[in-house]
């Protein structure tokens, strides 16, 4: 038997499930890209959100092309199971604060109809840095952006919100991209005075895009543990997701409209979320991009393994502690060694069986927030990055070496742009001042190019 509201009577009695009524409870929030980052994190949320304190606050899922998370979760009427792993042991329930999921491009008017509806107040986003049609110059991309992107979409309901005279949107970010919010909001306004001109002044008026800081550890659901939750449930759920069970969402306090009651459920809001998004960043995805590549490069195939390999832990250990943590400056409440100490902790969880492969992805679009900025600090200090510049020497090897596959909308021109055996010219060309992505850190890779580091891509 399958997940289904119809089921819900025959999962064992630990099994938690939603402790509302679904059906009566209305949609509130559109979420963009809804894969099983959101399902374990935003999503799990807004569930406890509606067993507290009820409200319309259900989420309409957008699939932007694939249909393939429709599949899994329009014939379970929404319903899905989170699993927290441990090495205690594993916890499941079931989440019913999505009320459906349909894909854009199928359903254009119901999406764009929803967006506009006096009753949506909150519109969010786990599209990967991919998602947001960013040119090389960090720019909108004429070309990505196009009539299937999220703007699109978004300035067809700005016009008809507009034109009703209703309130603003929250546009919420929760995407690994520095300043998320700051850039949702640039390049919205980009394609509104490209696109849409008459709506620009609105959004700018009533639109706020609040950046966030999202934490937790999500690796791809395999066909074993979709047996596993099934052994667990006693049904079949094609929407399962499984997570660790750390969680942490800062968000910066500024919406439009109203909001659920994230807060009584650990969500902080905070003034400024700059330092909490600093450190995630360049701590924990700059270590996880470091374990990916070095790990990949040694024959590992998941984080635990990686961070036990003898040779790779202290680069990390020195990339987190002695190169990203003193590039920023912390809150008053952050314990930055600490939070160094909890992250090997959690990278160290064998039942997570998160795999370095799906981490690797996407690389041209994440190493710059979450390498390139600390490489930046520390040469305008005069100092290097040691384990940085390993971890860079391990992505050029594998763009080049074939062993791996290559997922990364830039993959072609990073191909024809990597010199192997050669590193210098490599880097040069991604990163240099008239390289693939330069930047501020163009001068510190001029410094570091020739020099060998400690891992190379030889």
């Amino acid at each position: 038997m399958r997940l289904s509201a119809a089921a819900l009577h025959a999962l064992p009695a630990p099994v938690a499930r939603p402790e509302y009524d679904r059906d009566r409870h209305g949609i509130g929030i559109v979420h963009f890209g809804i894969g099983a980052f959101h399902r374990a994190h935003m999503a799990i949320y807004t569930d406890d959100a509606l067993a507290a304190t009820g409200g319309d606050w259900r989420i309409l899922g957008v699939s932007l092309r694939s249909s393939s998370v429709r599949d899994q979760m329009r014939p379970q009427n929404g319903l899905y199971t989170l699993v927290e792993q441990s090495a205690a042991g594993s916890r499941a329930r079931i989440a019913g604060s999505v009320a459906d999921v349909l894909v854009a491009m199928e359903e254009r008017e119901r999406l764009v109809a929803t967006l506009a509806a006096p009753t949506t107040h909150i519109v969010s986003f786990t599209i990967t840095e991919k998602g947001y049609c960013r040119g090389p110059d960090g720019g909108l991309d004429p070309l990505q952006a196009d009539s299937n992107s999220v703007y699109a979409y978004l300035a067809e309901a700005f016009a008809r919100r507009r034109a009703a005279g209703l309130n603003g949107l929250t546009l919420l970010s929760c995407d690994n991209l520095s300043g998320n919010g700051a850039q949702l909001h640039r390049l919205m306004a980009e394609y509104l005075d490209r696109h849409a001109p008459d709506a620009l002044a609105w959004f700018l008026a009533e639109c706020t895009c609040p950046s966030t800081m999202i934490d937790r550890i999500v690796p791809a659901t395999t066909a074993a543990d979709k047996i596993q939750v099934e052994n667990l449930i006693g049904l079949r759920d094609e929407a399962a997701v499984i997570s660790e069970p750390f969680s942490q969402w800062v968000i910066e306090d500024r919406f439009a409209g109203p909001r659920p009651c994230w807060d009584r459920h650990g969500v902080q809001f905070a003034a400024d979320i700059a330092p909490f998004e600093t450190a995630k960043l360049r701590m924990l995805n700059g270590a996880h991009s470091a374990l990916a590549y070095l790990g990949l490069q040694r024959g590992h195939d998941y984080v635990h393994q990686a961070i036990a390999d003898a040779e790779l832990y202290p680069l990390i250990d020195r990339l987190m502690r002695e190169e990203a943590a003193t590039s920023l400056t912390p809150s008053a409440d952050q314990d930055l060694a600490r939070y160094a100490d909890r992250l090997v902790e959690r990278f160290r969880n064998p039942a997570l069986q998160h795999r370095l492969i799906q981490i690797a992805m996407d690389g041209s679009q994440k190493l710059p927030q979450r390498w390139l900025e600390t490489l930046a600090f520390h040469a305008d200090n005069g100092r290097r990055c040691i384990a940085i510049e390993a971890a860079i020497h391990a992505w050029i090897d594998h763009i080049g070496n074939g062993r791996n596959p290559l997922d990364d909308p830039l993959a072609e021109q990073l191909r024809e742009l990597v010199t192997p055996g050669d590193p210098r010219k490599s880097m040069m060309a991604l990163f240099g001042t008239q390289g693939l992505l330069p930047g501020r850190w163009s001068a510190g890779i001029a410094q570091i190019a020739g020099k060998s580091a400690a891992i190379s891509s030889s």
